[in-house]
C-alpha cells in the first residue's frame, strides 16, 4: 500500500492574516538595550524595569508618565504637594 500525505496539500484557509514575527526584537529602557525577545514589534520602549522599579531600588520617586499626576490635581481640583 502506498501512503498518501494529505496534509501537505492542505492549507489554512487564511495564511496572511498573522502579523509579522521578529525573532530578535531590543527591549530598551531609556535608549539602552536590556536583552532581545521574540515579538510582532520592531522595538519595544519600556519606562520601568527591575534596576530602576521604586519597589526594587527602596526609592520614593513617583514616576509621572505624561503629565497623568497633574490631570488628576486639576481634575479633582486638589493642591500639589511638590
Amino acid at each position: 500500500m502506498k501512503r498518501i500525505t494529505i496534509l501537505k496539500k492542505l492549507t489554512m484557509p487564511k495564511s496572511d492574516i498573522h502579523p509579522q514575527w521578529f525573532e530578535k526584537t531590543p527591549v530598551l529602557c531609556d535608549g539602552k538595550p536590556l536583552c532581545f525577545v521574540g515579538s510582532t514589534k520592531p522595538t519595544l520602549q519600556i519606562d520601568i524595569w527591575l534596576a530602576n522599579h521604586p519597589f526594587y531600588t527602596n526609592s520614593q520617586v513617583m514616576i509621572d508618565s505624561e503629565g497623568r499626576v497633574e490631570k488628576f490635581i486639576k481634575k479633582y481640583q486638589l493642591e500639589a504637594n511638590h
